[in-house]
Order: structure tokens, then sequence, then C-alpha cells
């Protein structure tokens, strides 16, 4: 099976930073790969490259085998590469519901029905139906969260990617939107790439695991190569500590 996401070489300076060095990976399609490493391993640039908010400085991206570099971001997600932030933007002013009706134009997709029908679908299966008509502003942090997804899932995408999907959420809401991820995946047919602090739940919901540090990638693997792993447990806790725990 060919690869979804083909990244060769990527590089990305700002000034004397490297904060992307030579990153080499492919995704194959219906995966979630996971994404780890500590603060400022270079993550978020990553993310911001293949979604093209900034351009590398070298390298080169295929989705489905056409390159992406050089694209604007609008014109990714018209690819059928959408993604989530660190931090959740949502339109203020606005209703749940026409937050994700905005999302619904923003690609062209044939025969995607009407818009305010596809968002309220959408708001149901990330469990939001009950919020369509709130002002977005009064939303809690991880229904945020689930908004966040949901404008992702209205671009129609082939490929998703979630920037720490269960940053700022307490620990009764980080099983309930593990699972919701997993369901869509299914459900959906998505290929994943994620990054994620919570080790725990992220080791738990990833297929693959893409260790970085210093801009690199330092190892790929399963959960259970990755947590024993030397250059990761040295990234993490030092080079003396015989084993990266799961949280």
């Amino acid at each position: 099976m060919s690869a979804l996401l083909q990244v060769e070489g990527l590089n990305k300076h700002f000034g004397g930073l490297h904060a992307v060095r030579d990153v080499s990976f492919s995704l194959q399609r219906g995966s979630i790969t996971g994404v780890l490493g500590p603060n400022g391993a270079g993550k978020t640039t990553m993310f911001n490259l293949l979604s093209g908010f900034i351009r590398p400085d070298s390298g080169t991206v295929l989705f489905d085998g056409s390159p992406l570099v050089g694209l604007a971001p609008h014109q990714i997600v018209n690819c059928g590469v959408a993604r989530t932030f660190q931090l959740a933007r949502p339109f203020a002013g606005m209703t749940v519901l026409e937050n994700v009706e905005v999302a619904c134009l923003a690609r062209r997709v044939r025969h995607s029905g009407a818009p305010r029908a596809r968002a309220a679908a959408l708001l149901d299966q990330v469990g939001l139906g009950s919020q369509a008509d709130n002002e977005v502003d009064v939303l809690p942090y991880g229904d945020l969260r689930r908004l966040e997804i949901a404008r992702a899932l209205a671009t129609r995408p082939s490929l998703l990617l979630l920037d720490e999907p269960f940053a700022g959420l307490g620990a009764g809401e980080v099983g309930p939107l593990a699972d919701l991820i997993r369901a869509l995946h299914k459900s959906e047919g998505l290929t994943i790439l994620l990054i994620e602090h919570k080790l725990r739940e992220f080791m738990q919901l990833v297929h693959e695991i893409i260790a970085m540090d210093f801009g690199e990638i330092i190892a790929v693997g399963s959960a259970a190569e990755i947590v024993r792993h030397p250059r990761v447990i040295e990234a993490y806790l030092g080079a003396d500590d015989p084993v990266l725990e799961l949280g």
C-alpha cells in the first residue's frame, strides 16, 4: 500500500535555530501516528510546515502523490489535509453551529450537501449537538476541543493533524475524547497524525510513534519500543533513567 503522506529532508531555520532538521517519514493510509518529544523538539513547527502556515527552507512533502510545499493553508485544506491547534481558535461572536457551518464552506466538495445540515450532523457526531445554538464564547474548554475537531472534519479531510488534543483537559475528559478520536478514525477512514504530552493516553491511542528532539527524528517505532529507546529516555529524563514511564 502506498503512503498517503511522504516527507523527505524537511528543514526550517529561524535565524540561528535549526527548528526542523532533515525530517523524513511516511504515513500509511488509515494509520494513527503520534509525534512525541519534549517542549522545543520541533513538533508544532513540523505541523506548521505540513499545513502551509510556514514554508520550509528545503525538503519535499507529498500528499497522495502531489506536492504540498509552496501551497497556502487553504489550498492544502482543499487537497484533503486538516488540522487543529494547541489553542482552540473559534470564531468569536458566532454560535457553535455557525462555527462549523463556516468550516463546511472552506472546501469545495461535490455533493457535500447543505452546509447547515452537515454542520449539525458533525456536532452530533462529536457530542455537541445540544450546544449548537449556544454562543461559542460560553463553551467550556473540553467542548472547544471537540468543536475544533468538528471544524476540521467539516473540510472532509483524508489526513487529520491533531496538535495536543488533550491539552488543558481534566482527567475525566481525556478518556472520552480519546474514544471519540478512535471512533472517528474508524468511521471516517481517517489517517491521523497527532502531537500529545499526556503520555499514557497517547501511547494507548497511536499505532506508531515518531520521536523528535532538537528538531530531528531520533526514533520511530511502537509504543513499547519507543519507551525503551535510549535516545528517547535521554531526551525526556536523562541518560541514567532505565525506562520512560507512561504517565
